[in-house]
């Protein structure tokens, strides 16, 4: 067993230990406008639920270096307060990878990966229609962990409405099996989530 100390180490490498080590992680497909209604549209990894009473979901947007250190999401969920979650299923992973691409503000992600624009019903930012599952969220928090290259911010938001396709609905449980969701590994490795075993929790 190797014991290392963050303090010793790079940034840029405790970036790649994290993401190798937090597996597999799910991806967070964020859809949001501008001040002035620009779409925009990209994946987040750092993602998970952190609340079911209310439903509240979280991602974190981290800090680039260079002229523009956030990202577009970021910056629109600040001037909006509102956002939508949609979830990757494997049907979409390439239209989704496009849109992790580094592009101007004006850009339209939508029109650059070919994925629809659905009107959400409370938010102003679309849905994507190809995703099957889209949760409407308005701005709970953002929690400044680092204003550092490589530090981020944690976005924490209400959800107001989950938009769940039908076929994968038994009641209020989802067919992992129908959603096909993919996740993130480390590097440019994804992973499916065909392979699943059960466990009971102990009583």
């Amino acid at each position: 067993m190797r014991t290392l100390d963050p303090a010793q180490i790079a940034p840029r490498d405790i970036y790649k230990l994290m993401i190798g080590m937090i597996v597999p992680r799910p991806i967070a497909f964020v859809s949001t406008v501008d001040a002035a209604g620009i779409r925009n549209l990209a994946p987040f990894s750092y993602f998970t639920a952190c609340s079911s009473n209310p439903p509240v979901v979280c991602f974190c947007a981290s800090v680039r270096s260079g002229p523009r250190p956030h990202k577009d999401t970021l910056e629109n969920i600040r001037a909006t307060g509102e956002f939508v979650v949609n979830i990757v299923s494997e049907e979409i992973a390439e239209q989704m990878n496009l849109c992790s691409a580094e592009v101007p503000p004006e850009v339209d992600e939508f029109e650059l990966s070919g994925l629809t624009p659905l009107e959400s019903g409370l938010v102003k930012p679309p849905r994507v229609a190809e995703s099957k599952v889209q949760m409407e969220c308005r701005l709970r928090q953002i929690l400044v962990v680092s204003e550092q290259p490589g530090g981020g911010s944690l976005v924490l938001g209400d959800v107001l409405r989950f938009h769940i396709e039908e076929a994968l609905l038994d009641g209020y449980k989802i067919d992992p099996g129908k959603l096909n969701a993919i996740g993130r590994m480390g590097g440019p490795i994804y992973t499916r989530t065909r392979d699943r075993f059960e466990m009971q929790r102990p009583r």
